[in-house]
């Protein structure tokens, strides 16, 4: 390969760059912090389209002014199952941690509680939240709208957002089963890095503004996404924006777009996570019957199939051990914001 191309750098270099960007255009520390850790996971574990990537997405989303960048998430103990944060206009990551030690608790009490975050703008994967919840021995599942780029099925035009839902189940001793997926049959992200690489993408990732299939990721970006799974991806997308919409008191994937006003910010919107402390459900059976999911796993294992994440937790362990791998193109585009 040629050595031009890559640039290797450790996951501390890494964190040091996106909070140095972020903090020189004004972010709080906390908020620089918390943003900063989301890319970083992202980029650790070789989601490229997750990781410092997105550091250009939100510095475009500051400049167009769609995001408070000294935001100061406020928790409100909205009900005995339900934590609400208002994100007060900044980015999820911090409202996210400033509501984990109250949803825990609710979860530990009850069984089940909810977090609901409002008014956040929104651009990571949600496994990093997942796996912030199964440390901590819960079950887990989240979901959130985004803007309205993606057809329904049988339809041309955009009503979801990527809608994704992740969930995750806590594995002593081993990596948490985690999934992490959009309703569209591709992140958005993908795409963009694909135009930005000047390559096509597949059949069936989308459709040009006249709704004709198109391997062009500009034609995609600017006409509409599609579901994965036809009418059982659209029906679970119109769920997320359901859940994660009205039921909360937040903007749908259209109303998030609405917002922007042609900005071509990250969406803004808001987020629902359901925590399950499994002892508090299970008692004296806890053991049993966390035995009986491994059950489950080996199964799926022994006939040489993959657990959703593996490929993820196997990068991980690569980039902990030798670092990352960034493009030249993007590591200059990333080292001129930190000269504005």
């Amino acid at each position: 390969m040629d050595k031009r191309l890559l640039a290797r750098l450790a996951l501390s270099e890494v964190d040091s760059l996106a909070r140095a960007v972020l903090e020189l255009h004004g972010f709080s520390r906390e908020q620089a912090l918390a943003v900063a850790r989301t890319m970083v996971c992202g980029q650790r574990d070789e989601c490229a389209s997750h990781g410092v990537y997105r550091l250009l997405v939100c510095i475009a989303t500051l400049k167009a002014g769609k995001v408070d960048p000294r935001a100061e998430p406020q928790v409100h103990d909205h009900a005995p199952g339900v934590v609400r944060v208002d994100a007060a206009g900044g980015f999820s990551q911090l409202a996210f941690d400033r509501g984990v030690p109250l949803l825990r608790r609710k979860a530990v009490d009850n069984g089940v509680a909810a977090l609901v975050i409002n008014r956040c703008v929104h651009f990571s994967a949600l496994w990093v939240e997942i796996e912030t919840l199964t440390d901590l021995g819960l079950v887990t599942l989240a979901c959130n709208p985004s803007h309205a780029w993606v057809a329904p099925a049988g339809g041309r035009g955009p009503v979801f957002g990527t809608n994704p839902i992740a969930f995750g189940w806590p594995r002593p001793g081993k990596d948490p089963f985690v999934f992490d997926m959009a309703t569209s049959a591709i992140a958005r992200g993908d795409i963009e890095l694909h135009r930005r690489a000047g390559k096509p993408v597949p059949l069936g990732w989308g459709v040009s503004a006249d709704g004709e299939p198109t391997t062009s990721a500009e034609a995609v970006l600017q006409g509409a996404m599609l579901t994965f799974g036809g009418h059982k991806g659209s029906a679970l997308a119109a769920m997320i924006e359901l859940l994660a919409g009205p039921l909360i008191g937040d903007l749908t994937s259209a109303q998030s777009l609405a917002h922007d006003a042609g900005a071509g910010a990250s969406p803004f919107h808001g987020e629902l996570i359901l925590a399950f402390d499994p002892r508090r459900f299970l008692g004296e059976r806890y053991e049993h019957y966390l035995h009986s999911a491994e059950t489950l796993f080996d199964s799926i294992e022994q006939q040489g199939a993959r657990l959703p994440s593996a490929r993820r937790y196997e990068a991980r362990r690569r980039s902990l051990a030798q670092g990352v791998e960034i493009n030249d193109e993007l590591l200059d585009e990333l080292n001129a914001l930190l000269h504005r």
